[in-house]
């Protein structure tokens, strides 16, 4: 039965991955997730239903516009196909409930996010903004794991408003200790290393994971970049006083790590 439900879960994922790509492809642009329909940014031919099936069209169309012969860039089956992994995963690690439902709007987002980042240097405020607002309301059914509201709070407090509460604090928290941070950088080199993109980002982990589960992915996420960051300059041979690091990205796969990694943090 759990595999029956991962399944039917991951096929939910690949719709929603191909929503992820018009987000995507719209939102740093300032465009509509709604209107127009998907079209072809070549030729601007609307594309059929039979076209936008996820994974299968691009594979029959061997990745190309059916009108103009335009390249489709291999990001679209590519987020389709993850986002319909982790939503599978999200399934067979917390079982079918609302940890699981809470975890695939955060894959979700955070995919999303990780691949704005990586093409656009942009952490659309949709994404970011908004979920922050979802991660606080989830919290009062599946609450992130006890840190600052459990050592502030009375034991009587009502466990769903303690939840929203933890959550709301841990974004705050974050926010404002990585602002400072950036605030820090830039008075120090002149420069800016951390982007306010990043803060809300790192609040909306938090308003979804809570606090300490948001540390480690911080530290994940870190750890992950300067590696790659280096290596890349290395490769590439880049000034590394000028090589700017999608930070957001690698945060983004640190966090959903982190959360698979932490189910328990889901299921309190």
């Amino acid at each position: 039965m759990a595999l029956a439900e991962a399944v039917i879960a991951g096929l939910f994922g690949l719709l929603t991955g191909s929503f992820l790509n018009v987000c995507i492809y719209r939102l740093p642009r300032d465009l509509s997730v709604v209107h127009p329909r998907s079209h072809c940014p070549g030729c601007e031919n609307m594309i059929a239903w039979y076209d936008n099936i996820p994974l299968l069209s691009w594979i029959v169309l061997k990745g190309r516009c059916r009108h103009c012969g335009a390249g489709i860039s291999l990001r679209y089956p590519a987020v389709e196909l993850v986002t319909g992994l982790l939503f599978a995963a999200g399934f067979l690690v917390f079982g079918p409930g609302l940890p699981a439902v809470k975890f695939c709007l955060f894959a979700a987002i955070q995919t999303a996010l990780v691949i704005t980042d990586l093409e656009q240097r942009i952490l659309p405020d949709e994404l970011t903004k908004g979920g922050i607002a979802a991660g606080i309301v989830l919290a009062a059914f599946v609450p992130p794991p006890p840190g600052l509201a459990a050592l502030l709070l009375p034991d009587t407090v009502n466990s769903r408003l303690a939840g929203v509460i933890e959550s709301a604090s841990s974004a705050a928290l974050l926010a404002f200790v990585l602002w400072g941070i950036g605030a820090l950088y830039l008075r120090l080199r002149g420069r800016e290393g951390l982007g306010f993109g990043d803060v809300k980002m790192v609040a909306c982990i938090a308003a979804f994971l809570g606090l300490s589960p948001s540390l480690l992915a911080l530290a994940a996420g870190s750890l992950l970049g300067s590696v790659a960051g280096i290596a890349w300059i290395l490769i590439a041979k880049k000034d590394a006083s000028t090589f700017e690091l999608p930070f957001g990205s690698f945060l983004g796969l640190g966090a959903i790590a982190v959360a698979l990694v932490r189910p328990g943090d889901f299921i309190l």
